[in-house]
């Protein structure tokens, strides 16, 4: 235990954590003030080595197999707060900093995404049942950050806003061509089309098709909806507007060029495109091993930095630029929430230690946008200058009708 308590003493500057170790004998650190006390207990004395190399990866590895548990009460939300709210010492210990310079080093050949890799990426974590996802999500299923006028709002009522929001940034035009790169389960298509537009949505997840085309036939929109199985760099044409949501997170860093640069190449001259991602505001860095081994693999959540620098090597104009703060924490909040609440319907679904992935993913993303780097960022992107109206009152304008 000496490594990890070295550790665990250099960073848990606040708040207070008590490790069980294997012996059963009780290690505090920390003082207590400024946040929650955690109990946990280590079940296997390889953890000690581990947790103090990579405690990342580490900790939710043996969080997700057992030898880790949560005592007295604590929780893995419990946890995570206290990890969250101790981050900043954490990277500042010589160890954890080497390890996150080695990170970076490597992070090129991380998110090497060809187009068959990318593809099998995105199956990983986009063809889970669907029933899993039904049992956090709105009815819309709708996977990405909401749009909260106020913390209270519903999920519901947050997710349907954001569609709204989009839309109105998208001022659409009846009989306009439209291509959704990143479809999702349909519900920005259906809200698209509603508004008469006829959209081509693009993904790589055939569960996701499935079920966006069946949505697609029970609105009645199947002559103006076409979902294609393809990637991003798989297709041509030409549209008078692009929307991609919740999709440039997949691309890497090494990959921003040519994101960006089909989005150019699809544009039509006067068109533009509305990009919807999660970035951070710090300069850039890496994807956290966790949820790289795990959950998003070849997934990168880039600085704005890098974003604008890969537009202007391409020459799109930045028509408005929107940062969405808290709204992914909200959001995410009353997706572990509601998870936690249908955890056995989960664990039915696949197993236990499923659960314990999951929850250890929700919770570590959730602060992510509370105490972390991360936010979301909302961009109109053109080849023209005068593309995009000159003033953007027309995006509240646009939502004022679309809201009744």
């Amino acid at each position: 235990m000496k490594l990890l308590s070295s550790l665990l003493r250099s960073f848990i500057k606040r708040g207070r954590m008590r490790v069980i170790d294997v012996a059963g004998a009780v290690h505090e650190f920390g003082s207590g003030e400024d946040g929650p006390t955690v109990t946990i207990r280590l079940h296997d004395k390889k953890l000690y080595r581990s947790l103090f190399l990579n405690p990342e990866l580490a900790a939710g590895e043996a969080y997700m197999d057992g030898t880790l548990t949560m005592e007295e009460g604590s929780t893995c939300y419990d946890f995570m707060f206290l990890f969250s709210i101790n981050r900043a010492p954490l990277g500042a210990n010589p160890v954890q900093g080497l390890l996150r310079k080695g990170w970076k080093l490597l992070r090129r050949r991380q998110q090497q995404n060809s187009v068959e890799r990318a593809k099998s990426q995105a199956r990983h974590h986009y063809d889970l049942s669907t029933d899993l996802y039904r049992l956090f999500m709105d009815e819309g299923l709708n996977y990405s950050c909401a749009y909260y006028t106020s913390p209270d709002d519903t999920l519901e009522q947050a997710q349907a806003a954001k569609l709204a929001h989009l839309v109105a940034k998208l001022d659409l035009k009846p009989g306009m061509e439209v291509l959704e790169i990143g479809g999702g389960w349909g519900s920005l298509a259906i809200r698209m089309a509603q508004a008469g537009a006829k959209v081509t949505s693009l993904n790589v997840s055939p569960e996701q098709v499935k079920i966006a085309e069946e949505r697609v036939r029970a609105a009645g929109l199947e002559d103006q909806v076409t979902f294609v199985l393809k990637d991003y760099r798989e297709f041509e044409g030409q549209f008078d507007r692009i929307i991609s949501v919740g999709m440039m997170e997949h691309v890497g860093i090494g990959h921003l060029d040519e994101y960006f640069g089909q989005i150019r190449r699809c544009l039509t001259e006067k068109g533009y495109a509305v990009v919807h991602s999660i970035g951070r505001m710090t300069p850039p860095g890496t994807t956290g091993p966790f949820i790289r081994k795990y959950i998003f693999p070849g997934g990168y959540v880039p600085a704005l930095s890098e974003v604008f620098a890969s537009t202007e090597r391409l020459g799109l104009w930045v028509c408005d630029a929107e940062i969405l703060r808290l709204h992914y924490y909200y959001t995410i909040r009353d997706w572990r929430i509601r998870f936690e609440d249908k955890r056995a319907i989960a664990a039915d679904l696949y197993d236990e230690t499923f659960c314990r992935m999951w929850e250890f993913y929700l919770c570590a993303v959730e602060l992510g946008f509370l105490h972390g780097s991360n936010m979301v960022f909302q961009l109109l992107l053109s080849k023209e200058r005068d593309a995009v109206p000159i003033v953007r009152d027309f995006i509240v304008d646009n939502e004022r009708e679309l809201n009744g």
